[in-house]
C-alpha cells in the first residue's frame, strides 16, 4: 500500500512539473543602462599585463596592439575593438539585491573560454541603480586572489605575491553572500568558491551529486574531453556547470544549477526527462561545508537552450532565467533565407523568467513550473524605457541574460551578458550596453 502511494505522489509531482506554466504580464517600472565602453584599473599592487583585457580574446595569437581586432556576433562586426586599456566592468553574470537597496554583480571570465582570457581581472561590482536618471554608479570593486593557494591547480599568477585570479583560472557564473562570506558558483570545474568580503579564496568545494563527481573537460583533473566510455571522470558538457546559484533565505544551504545535463553512463545518454532536458539543481549544507545528497530537477521548455541565474523567493519558490541562445528582434532580421553583417538572421523568441516550486516533496523529481513573464514583450505604459521600443513593447532580445533577483513583493531586477565586445543583440552592428530592468510583477510573484 505504502509503495502504491508513493508512486501516486511521484506521478502526481511529475504531472504538475510537466504542466505549462501560466503566462504573467510584466510592467517596466525602471531602466538603466551602463555603456559597453566602461573600464576600471585593475589592483596597482597586480601584474602588469592586467593593464589591459583581451590580447587572447579573438584567437591563440597574442594582440598587443590597442584597439587593433575589431569583436563580431555571428559574423556581425560590432564597432568595439580588442585589445582594452583597462579591465572592462562588463560580463555581468549573477546579481544580489543588498538591504541598502543597493546590488552586488558578479562578472564572469571575461571572453567566454579558459584559453582566451588570462588577462581579464575576477572581480565583483556594488552598483546603485539610479532609475530616476537611467544610469548605474559603482560603488566598490572585489578582486579575487588566492594569497594563500587555497585553489589546489596551477593559476596564471602563480608566482605572485597577492595571486589575483583570472578568466583563465576560473568562470564565475553566480554567488551568494551569506554573514560575511561570498560564496561563487564556478562553471569551468565545476567547484563552489568561497571568499571573504576582500575578496580572497578560503576554500573550494568539488561538486558531487548523487554522491559522485560531477567533472567537465575543463576540470583541473582531467585530460581527455569526452564522456562516457573514453573518459569515466567527465560527466559534464564544456561551460555546462553552474550557471545559476541561489541560497535558502535563512542561508543554511546553496543551491547549484547546472547549465547542462549530466551524462548517464547507464543509458549512455544525457540525462532527460519526457524528452526535455535535464538540469540538476544540487543541495549544499553551508554550515556542513558539504553536498546534502539532496537535489531538484529543472526540465528546459522545447525552444530553450540554457538557463541564466536563479534566486530564491521564499523557502521554497524561486526565479529562473530559460532562454534561447538567439538575439535581435524582427524589425532588423534579415530577409527569409538570407544572412548579412547588417541584420539578424536569428532573431531572439524564447527569454523568460520562470517562477518554480521546489520543495521536500518533489526533491530528486522535476520542479514545478509556476508562471513564467515573457520578457520580449515588456509593457512600458509609463514610458521608462531607455531604448527604443518594438511595437509597443520593450523587447530583452539579448543573446545571454544572466541576472534576476527579488526586488521587493511586487518587483524584480533583470541584466543582462553582454559578452563584450561579442554581442550586438539590440543594433546588429552596435555592442549592446549593459541594462538592468526593473519589472513590476506581481501576479507572477503572487501565482500559486
Amino acid at each position: 500500500m505504502l509503495r502504491r502511494l508513493l508512486l501516486a505522489s511521484t506521478v502526481s509531482v511529475l504531472a504538475l512539473s510537466t504542466a505549462i506554466a501560466e503566462e504573467h504580464p510584466a510592467k517596466l517600472a525602471g531602466h538603466v543602462v551602463l555603456p559597453a565602453a566602461t573600464f576600471i584599473d585593475a589592483p596597482a599592487d597586480g601584474p602588469a599585463d592586467r593593464k589591459t583585457a583581451g590580447m587572447f580574446s579573438t584567437g591563440p595569437t597574442r594582440v598587443e596592439a590597442l584597439g587593433s581586432v575589431e569583436g563580431k556576433s555571428r559574423g556581425r562586426p560590432t564597432g568595439l575593438k580588442v585589445p582594452f586599456k583597462g579591465q572592462p566592468v562588463q560580463g555581468h553574470s549573477g546579481i544580489k539585491r543588498m538591504a541598502d537597496g543597493t546590488f552586488w554583480v558578479i562578472i564572469d571570465n571575461g571572453f567566454g573560454s579558459k584559453a582566451n582570457s588570462p588577462d581579464a581581472a575576477l572581480f565583483l561590482n556594488q552598483y546603485r541603480m539610479e532609475w530616476d536618471k537611467g544610469t548605474v554608479e559603482r560603488l566598490k570593486t572585489i578582486f579575487l586572489h588566492d594569497p594563500d593557494k587555497k585553489i589546489p591547480f596551477r593559476i596564471v599568477h602563480e608566482g605572485t605575491e597577492k595571486r589575483y585570479l583570472t578568466g583563465a583560472d576560473l568562470d564565475l557564473e553566480g554567488f551568494q553572500i551569506i554573514g560575511d562570506k561570498i560564496w561563487i558558483g564556478e562553471e569551468f570545474g565545476p567547484y563552489i568558491i568561497r571568499t571573504d568580503m576582500n575578496g580572497k579564496v578560503e576554500a573550494l568545494f568539488e561538486t558531487l551529486s548523487d554522491g559522485k563527481p560531477v567533472r567537465s573537460p575543463d576540470h583541473y583533473t582531467v585530460t581527455a574531453a569526452n564522456p562516457g566510455a573514453s573518459n569515466a571522470s567527465v560527466n559534464l558538457r564544456r561551460s555546462k556547470g553552474y550557471e545559476g546559484f541561489a541560497a535558502s533565505k535563512d542561508g543554511k544551504f546553496i543551491y547549484g544549477m547546472l547549465e547542462g545535463p549530466l551524462w548517464d553512463a547507464e543509458k549512455k545518454d544525457w540525462e532527460s526527462v519526457d524528452g526535455k532536458t535535464v538540469l540538476r539543481i544540487i543541495e549544499f549544507s553551508v554550515a556542513d561545508e558539504k553536498w546534502t545528497g539532496r537535489h531538484w530537477k529543472y526540465l528546459l521548455e522545447p525552444g530553450a537552450s540554457a538557463i541564466g541565474d536563479f534566486n530564491m523567493i521564499d523557502a521554497t519558490t524561486a526565479l529562473v532565467i530559460e532562454r534561447d541562445d538567439k538575439e535581435g528582434t524582427a524589425d532588423k532580421a534579415c530577409p527569409e533565407g538570407k544572412k548579412a553583417t547588417d541584420c539578424f538572421d536569428d532573431i531572439a523568441k524564447f527569454k523568460r523568467i520562470v517562477k518554480i516550486e521546489m520543495t521536500d516533496a518533489n526533491a530528486g523529481a522535476a520542479v514545478r513550473k509556476v508562471g513564467y513573464i515573457d520578457l520580449m514583450k515588456i509593457q512600458d505604459p509609463d514610458k521608462k524605457a531607455r531604448k527604443p521600443l518594438n511595437n509597443g513593447v520593450l523587447t530583452f532580445p539579448f543573446f545571454t541574460i544572466e541576472n534576476v533577483d527579488v526586488v521587493d513583493a511586487r518587483h524584480i531586477i533583470v541584466g543582462n551578458d553582454n559578452n563584450l565586445p561579442f554581442s550586438t543583440s539590440r543594433e546588429p552592428n552596435k555592442v549592446d550596453d549593459n541594462e538592468f530592468v526593473l519589472l513590476e510583477v506581481e501576479s507572477l510573484l503572487k501565482a500559486k
